[in-house]
């Protein structure tokens, strides 16, 4: 789909380039970008906690990655939440 901000004409430049472009290429720039969206959250989580150890900011990564049910599987109460919490009491 293309994005509203880009004419047709160079949409079409776009797809041509992409359609030409290597495997190989495609993948090493998929990772290159997973990588940079990494990156940019972590940053974001150093500037929201800058006081956090380096295993928090990991605990913090893996907790936006897996959600909230699984990180508390994988890793129980090793990082507390940060909000109210959404549980009602019985």
């Amino acid at each position: 789909m293309r994005p509203a901000d880009t004419s047709p004409e160079a949409w079409k430049v776009f797809l041509d380039l992409q359609r030409r472009m290597p495997p190989e290429v495609k993948l090493r720039r998929a990772f290159e970008y997973s990588e940079f969206v990494r990156n940019l959250a972590e940053e974001m989580l150093r500037k929201k906690h800058p006081q956090a150890t380096e295993r928090e900011i990991f605990l913090r990564e893996a907790r936006q990655r897996l959600g909230a049910d699984l990180f508390r599987k994988d890793y129980g109460g090793e990082l507390p939440d940060d909000g109210p919490t959404t549980r009602k009491s019985a």
